[in-house]
């Protein structure tokens, strides 16, 4: 078989739409535009961007100033000065605050802040840890794991 003998699938090539030859086309009358309205009318349509005399989305941007980041990752803070209430030795873990009452669910990842004292020595499990959390709680005597 060679290139000029292909033919394309039945049904694939269909005749072009020919717009205001008669009512019996069945594309007569107003060709598929409808009555009245601005979008019926000939000549050059509409721009992009209007939007029917309101004022343009684009030309109020500037005095809205800034977006809202929807892919953004929420965290449910801990404070290493909450820690401090575990009994030395223990492992904190996200389901174990939230046993203790410090966290109310488990909807978020959890991250731990570097706020507050740690004077107990504990095994500290969460998603995240800032750089000061990390510091406080190894110079406590105790384990940082990321989970």
């Amino acid at each position: 078989m060679m290139a000029h003998q292909v033919s394309p699938p039945k049904g694939a090539r269909r005749p072009r739409k020919r717009l205001g030859r008669g009512d019996a086309s069945g594309h007569g009358g107003y060709s598929g535009r409808g009555m009245k309205g601005q979008k019926s009318r000939s000549g050059r349509g509409i721009r992009p961007g209007f939007e029917g005399g309101q004022l343009p989305l684009i030309k109020g941007l500037p005095m809205k100033r800034g977006f809202t980041n929807i892919f953004k990752t929420r965290y449910h803070l801990i404070k290493v000065g909450d820690l401090a209430a575990f009994p030395a030795g223990s492992d904190v873990t996200p389901e174990g605050l939230v046993e203790s009452g410090y966290l109310r669910k488990l909807k978020y990842p959890v991250k731990v802040l570097g706020d507050g004292e740690l004077p107990v020595a504990l095994q500290v499990k969460a998603n995240k840890f800032t750089r000061s959390a990390r510091d406080k709680i190894e110079a406590a005597g105790g384990g940082v794991e990321v989970v």
